[in-house]
């Protein structure tokens, strides 16, 4: 293995013996093995929640540059409420919110 540094980590008891039971079962060929494992599923996971996270910051940003008049509370508060009561089968929530459906060619 090229460019490798050595480190020397502290770990909750729990947490080493999970590393030496992964290795001791046979899934494993060493301890680091376990360690560099981890940390690329945690890199993996971290990149794909920076990912989220721009989407999201892009998703704010849209919205605030939109033009359009901002909701009342009142009209926000209607709308979730009907969100919520469809998804207990109460039906078209855009008709109980009093909010114009959604759909090709509608805002």
């Amino acid at each position: 293995m090229q460019n490798v540094e050595r480190l020397s980590i502290t770990l909750p008891r729990e947490m080493a013996q999970t590393i030496r039971s992964a290795v001791s079962d046979g899934g494993y060929a060493s301890n680091s093995e376990v360690i560099r494992e981890a940390l690329r599923l945690w890199q993996d996971a971290n990149a794909t929640r920076q990912g989220r996270m721009a989407q999201l910051r892009a998703a704010i940003a849209e919205a605030d540059a939109d033009p359009r008049a901002n909701l009342t509370e009142d009209e926000v508060d209607r709308h979730f409420a009907a969100r919520m009561a469809a998804t207990r089968g109460a039906g078209d929530i855009s008709i109980q919110a009093g909010l114009p459906p959604e759909g090709p060619g509608r805002p």
